[in-house]
């Protein structure tokens, strides 16, 4: 029996990275997984190889979120995990010379969709008696980090709406939590670190970014995750957790 044995579970933006290594971790440990994304042919093999089913959702939509919740219950007659991961980053530069396309585009995916997940998640996990959500965040949304304005604001909204969430429906039984990594070694990152002008530079700056040498691992978050989710955690909720490597700490 795994920690999730039986148990269903939406994760969005799944067909890669964190969301991918999330359901990978949450299907060995016995969940039934809904993988839901917009980049069909990797999410249709994430679902494959995991055993899941795999949804197309374009998360700015509500109507098309709406949908995914819909969806999930007709096929499994419950929801008891939603992970809210999907999320950009966006076009860095100053608040002064940032566009309002490139915010307008991050707050849609970055906080309007987990909001959206929620929405239409929580009267689903009201009626069933309990449930748990849990809203990838970022330590951009704890501390500042000059650049990246949309996707510190979403994020840090990320955290305070987990924490409403949790305290609105903590006596329905239902616990909301937000994970908060550093820079996770991603293949994106990767690649991120090969287009710069010194990619070895590159790689040592993320490296020693946190006080723990080496940057966060996808295993890492995928195992905090599933810490959360599970029974382990059956007393803990509003909580925003670094995975960070003591980043958060200085």
């Amino acid at each position: 029996m795994g920690k999730l044995q039986d148990r269903i579970a939406i994760i969005t933006g799944a067909a890669s990275g964190i969301g991918e290594a999330c359901a990978e971790l949450f299907a060995r440990e016995g969940a039934k997984v809904v993988v839901a994304d917009i980049q069909d042919q990797a999410g249709e093999r994430v679902a494959k190889d995991i055993g899941g089913c795999y949804l197309h959702v374009d998360l700015t939509d509500p109507a098309q979120v709406a949908g995914m919740i819909k969806s999930a219950v007709q096929e499994y007659g419950r929801i008891d995990i939603l992970v809210n991961n999907a999320g950009i980053e966006g076009d860095p530069g100053l608040i002064g010379d940032s566009s309002i396309e490139n915010w307008k585009r991050v707050m849609s995916i970055n906080i309007d969709a987990v909001y959206y997940g929620m929405k239409y998640v929580l009267p689903v996990m009201v009626e069933q008696k309990g449930g748990v959500i849990l809203n990838m965040a970022s330590t951009v949304g704890t501390n500042a980090l000059p650049g990246l304005p949309a996707y510190g604001a979403s994020k840090a909204g990320v955290v305070q709406l987990s924490k409403a969430a949790a305290i609105e429906y903590a006596y329905h039984k239902i616990r909301v939590n937000a994970l908060c990594p550093s820079v996770v070694d991603t293949p994106l990152v990767r690649h991120l670190i090969a287009t710069t002008p010194d990619p070895e530079a590159a790689l040592l700056g993320f490296q020693m970014m946190n006080p723990l040498p080496g940057m966060i691992t996808l295993d890492a978050v995928a195992k905090a995750a599933l810490f959360l989710v599970s029974d382990d955690s059956s007393c803990i909720t509003a909580v925003a957790l670094p995975v960070d490597g003591g980043y958060t700490a200085r």
